[in-house]
């Protein structure tokens, strides 16, 4: 079958609401180079940051929570100013379409590969581009990715939707589990545990022998606790003093020094994320005199998606997925994510 010239998908005409995304049915069909791979993508998850980034909330001219950005930005994007028009979408599960016989892959697999691409330099070791931001993502028929990026999962006894709901929640689960030294016999607290990364840091934590709670609205308490949490405190309720050994953060915001006095003495505190708001408040001596170590997680090394990638094929994580779109009604998938009725991921479908 002969590959199209042109593809339907949606482009990120600026930084702004929803109306800065546009439908379009003739976007050119990319032509893979030496060690690029031409994927069809088959479906594309939905995160927070296709919004953060399509409102420019990494500029740092935005002081608000991720769902109160209403100014003008320049440089909105995760490594700065993005070039317009911008397809986005970090989260690929696709089947390759196009792979010269250098890169590895051949027509016909499956594929997907981290929204965090590891590009170490001298002098910035944890140098990254990211999938939908720096470079063109999903959110089309047809996605191009460098060879080194990918990998295959033909094997995963997943569905592509599911596997299409990995790449970003688990790849920062994993990534902050990592960073913070989860391990067997571990306390671990996790904020917002009922969203995409909040689940997936739960159902890998407790993979690891962990005891996990998790920190989540009450109507979604019996959802976290099935993805292997032991318990939940609701998301406005105090919390224990000194109890755990790692916490892990996606929200930030007024909550913040509630979670640094949780962790005990010599605690964990991993960070990839504020939706509540990126400034918070702290006071130095409960950080220093009790020895708490801060991650700040984006960097993802190669062993980290390698690890996912081989519990993806074994069939050993299963994502939850409240609900599909089809890729033209973006608009209102986001619209559902925000509104933070459905637990889990929400996934669009070319």
């Amino acid at each position: 079958m002969t590959t199209p010239t042109k593809m339907s998908g949606v482009y990120l005409t600026r930084h702004g609401g929803p109306e800065a995304l546009e439908w379009r049915e003739d976007i050119p069909v990319p032509t893979p180079g030496p060690g690029q791979v031409l994927v069809r993508v088959a479906a594309a998850g939905v995160n927070n940051t296709d919004i953060n980034t399509r409102v420019g909330w990494y500029s740092s001219d935005v002081t608000g929570a991720t769902d109160a950005v209403d100014q003008d930005v320049d440089a909105g994007g995760w490594g700065g100013a993005l070039a317009f028009p911008r397809i986005q979408g970090g989260d690929l599960c696709g089947i390759v379409e196009l792979a010269g016989q250098e890169t590895g892959f051949q027509a016909g697999q499956r594929v997907t590969c981290p929204i965090n691409l590891p590009r170490p330099r001298p002098g910035n070791p944890t140098g990254f581009i990211a999938l939908g931001s720096e470079i063109d993502g999903a959110f089309a028929q047809y996605c191009l990715v460098q060879a080194g990026d990918l990998y295959d999962v033909t094997a995963s006894p997943l569905s592509d939707v599911e596997i299409a709901a990995i790449p970003c929640a688990f790849g920062t689960a994993e990534n902050l589990l990592t960073r913070a030294g989860v391990t067997a016999g571990h306390k671990v607290l996790v904020t917002g545990a009922s969203g995409g990364v909040g689940l997936a840091a739960v159902q890998l934590a407790a993979l690891r022998g962990a005891t996990v709670w998790g920190v989540t609205g009450s109507a979604k308490a019996e959802v976290v606790k099935a993805q292997g949490a032991v318990d939940t405190f609701d998301r406005n309720a105090p919390l224990p003093k000194d109890m755990f050994d790692v916490a892990i953060d996606v929200v930030g915001g007024p909550a913040w020094p509630g979670l640094i006095l949780a962790l005990k003495p010599g605690g964990h505190y991993a960070v990839s994320g504020a939706i509540a708001g990126p400034i918070v408040s702290a006071d130095l001596r409960e950080i220093y005199l009790r020895d708490i170590t801060i991650h700040g997680c984006t960097h993802q090394a190669f062993k980290v998606f390698g690890r996912l990638v081989e519990m993806m094929n074994t069939g050993r994580i299963k994502p939850l997925v409240s609900k599909t779109y089809p890729l033209r009604d973006i608009a209102k998938a986001q619209e559902d994510f925000q509104s933070k009725a459905l637990p889990g991921k929400l996934v669009l479908i070319p």
